[in-house]
């Protein structure tokens, strides 16, 4: 830690340091998470520092007694920044990172009571511990939680658009090609520094995989990389198209969040670029104890570029209109969310949720989360055909199976139904809208009209609606008669017609 007082308090307090021992001995073997580590001590740090300003209480062994425990509720809202009036958090996710630091400093305090048979520092700890289970979520963090939910309350949607996206594959394309030549004819920290942040930011992207898991790529997962031909017979089950993408691509597995297995897949001209990273690192002074992929020249062994910080700064610069949805977490949202399009069966949707490394729960109920235009061009249909009592209609369908539109378009006059089975369309009034469509009107012909009755007429007599692949059946097999329609057409006769039988039923 950089010389500094919360660094004078964490090197000078037992309980502390007992702290670090502990979370040292949990994950200390993973170079990657000295980063985490020394986050959480200097929280306790500043904690006590805090405690010992205010309150004059100058280590945490005092501090866990039960007599000071309001004391360290105070101490830690002020570090979080609350606000009385309002009762919520400035920075509230500190509040709850502090509160399972000082259950741990709990533990440590009574596993070392019950070591020394010290009966009064084990009743000590124990009421400490009570009192953090019982009093903590009561006193702070119970309003941290709800600062936290209502930060994500009713927050727009921040997923990518399609246009943004493409304009930073392309500046990033640009820039690999660029690095790329320039490492090839000059072998220098900085040229390699280069072609390794441009290649890190199109991993991220192109597989959407979290940031840092890609960042901690190790040299020896892209050297045991899948490069075995594609097999016969299981070539058997894929398209031309498939077998040709299975031939060029090349996929590593890397370790991802709780020791998941996360695949990573890599076009050739990737595959192109890392390897001559991999080629270049003694040159360019990469240390050779250095086991990541995506090291920083000239540091230490441990150092690698953070992934996260160049998809940023290649989005700002890419011309994207709102680059500040391309990140990562947004464009794994982005993935989740538009593959509810695709109507995945269940299978397929854990083939995704275990690329992209999340459990599929996770993957439902975070990354697939609800978008408001789902709920609006899916969820109303349901209850425009409910409210019109026309669900009966739709029995054994899918939300996908019901047109919006044939829902608003019920709402006409009469006058309009009555006219609407000899017309090419009507002036549509929408549910909230008082204004006409101007629309083109032209008859039907007998011949017309007979060719979509042979395909619909089963539909009209129960006052069925028919669905576009419906009509697209019978355009394809009338299409010398009903080469002038659209299927949209087609649609809104068999509709009109229907509506018009059950008004003269009624």
């Amino acid at each position: 830690m950089k010389n500094d007082d919360i660094s004078s308090v964490v090197r000078n307090d037992f309980l502390i340091l007992q702290f670090s021992q502990c979370l040292y001995n949990k994950i200390g073997s993973d170079p990657t998470k000295f980063e985490y580590i020394k986050q959480k001590v200097r929280e306790t740090g500043r904690l006590l520092l805090t405690l010992r300003t205010k309150y004059s209480i100058f280590n945490f062994e005092d501090a866990v007694k039960p007599n000071n425990f309001c004391k360290v509720v105070e101490a830690v809202k002020d570090l979080a920044a609350y606000d009385d009036k309002s009762q919520s958090y400035m920075t509230p996710s500190l509040a709850l990172k502090l509160g399972h630091s000082l259950r741990k400093i709990g533990d440590i305090i009574l596993c070392r009571a019950i070591a020394t048979e010290d009966d009064g520092m084990t009743k000590a700890a124990e009421r400490f511990k009570r009192l953090c289970t019982s009093e903590w979520i009561e006193h702070a963090s119970h309003d941290a939680l709800d600062s936290l939910s209502d930060t994500k309350f009713n927050k727009p949607s921040t997923i990518p658009f399609t246009r943004d996206v493409q304009l930073l594959h392309q500046h990033l394309e640009k820039k690999s090609a660029d690095a790329f030549e320039s490492l090839k004819s000059n072998e220098s920290s900085q040229t390699y520094a280069e072609l390794a942040k441009v290649t890190l930011a199109q991993v991220i992207i192109f597989n959407r995989c979290r940031a840092g898991e890609v960042s901690k790529m190790s040299l020896e997962c892209f050297s045991k990389r899948d490069q075995a031909p594609l097999h016969d017979d299981k070539a058997v089950c894929l398209s031309p198209f498939e077998q040709n993408i299975s031939k060029n691509f090349s996929r590593v597995e890397i370790m991802g969040k709780n020791k998941r297995k996360v695949a990573i897949l890599l076009n050739p001209e990737l595959v192109r670029a890392m390897k001559l990273l991999v080629d270049k690192r003694d040159a360019c002074e990469v240390d050779r104890d250095n086991p990541f992929l995506f090291g920083i020249p000239k540091c230490s062994p441990t150092s690698f570029f953070r992934g996260q910080d160049y998809v940023w700064l290649f989005a700002s610069l890419c011309g994207a209109q709102h680059p500040e949805y391309l990140r990562s977490t947004q464009l794994r949202k982005h993935v989740a969310t538009v593959s509810q399009i695709l109507n995945l069966e269940a299978n397929e949707l854990d083939q995704l949720a275990n690329f992209l490394g999340l459990d599929i729960r996770v993957h439902r109920d975070y990354y697939r989360s609800t978008d408001a235009t789902v709920d609006i061009a899916k969820i109303s249909k349901l209850l425009l055909a409910m409210e019109n009592g026309t669900l009966a209609n739709y029995q054994g369908k899918s939300l996908d199976d019901i047109e919006m539109e044939d829902e608003i378009d019920l709402e006409l006059d009469e006058e309009e139904i009555s006219d609407e089975d000899d017309k090419e369309s009507e002036p549509v009034r929408g549910v909230r809208d008082t204004k006409f469509r101007k629309i083109v009107r032209r008859h039907w012909s007998p011949n017309e009209v007979n060719a979509v009755m042979k395909h619909f007429k089963n539909h009209i007599s129960k006052g069925h609606l028919a669905t576009s692949a419906e009509c697209a059946r019978c355009k394809t097999a009338e299409s010398t008669v009903l080469r002038e329609r659209t299927i949209q057409n087609i649609r809104d006769f068999v509709r009109n017609r229907g509506l018009r039988l059950k008004n003269k039923c009624y």
